[in-house]
């Protein structure tokens, strides 16, 4: 069906039991039941444009941020209002990431972007193992990162609420990449600075 060109169009955004519909139903059993904000990667384009057009739709207060890993181009094209803009390399974080702007990436839905580093994110995998007693992919992980980042800030502003993301990946498949330390290394990536900062983050609350 060409989901690159079409996700954004594949479910009834405004409703009928679609993934957003699903989120906000699931939090209506919460302490703030209306995020603050719903973080998701940017991958066909597809989750974000469903999730922000039902927040449009229902006239809600919850925000839209899309993480973007690196080598995508999906930050840089919305930031500077460039869709035509076409990256040299593929992400490797599997799954989300492009090195174009796919046609069901509808920027005008989305409040903010968030740039994540590769070894944030395979770093949060590796760290959040232990916190979840399971393994996730990447693209989870790069979702968590961006998701820490907004808790943070609602700390230091001494803002109450609440933060939803996606965990959209488990984590078998990748033991000999994101959990093999000689993959990483090969990759010319360095996870400590990152696993320090969420060190940091869970004892602390700071960013």
């Amino acid at each position: 069906m060409d989901q690159f060109t079409h996700a954004e169009r594949a479910t009834d955004w405004r409703g009928n039991n679609n993934i957003a519909e699903s989120i906000f139903d699931q939090m209506k059993l919460e302490p703030s039941p209306e995020p603050d904000w719903v973080v998701v990667g940017a991958g066909t384009g597809g989750t974000s444009a469903t999730v922000g057009r039902y927040i449009h739709y229902q006239k809600l207060n919850t925000r839209l941020a899309v993480v973007d890993p690196e080598h995508s181009v999906f930050f840089d094209a919305w930031r500077d209002s460039n869709p035509d803009l076409v990256g040299t390399r593929g992400s490797r974080i599997e799954g989300i990431g492009r090195p174009r702007v796919e046609p069901s990436f509808i920027g005008q839905v989305i409040d903010r972007m968030i740039k994540v580093p590769d070894a944030a994110s395979v770093a949060t995998i590796r760290y959040v193992e232990d916190l979840l007693g399971r393994r996730v992919g990447g693209s989870t992980g790069t979702n968590l990162w961006g998701a820490f980042e907004i808790v943070a800030e609602m700390r230091q502003s001494r803002t109450r609420g609440s933060v939803v993301t996606l965990l959209c990946d488990g984590g078998e498949r990748y033991a000999n990449t994101y959990y093999d330390d000689s993959w990483v290394s090969a990759q010319g990536m360095d996870l400590d600075p990152c696993l320090e900062r969420l060190n940091n983050f869970h004892r602390t609350g700071n960013w």
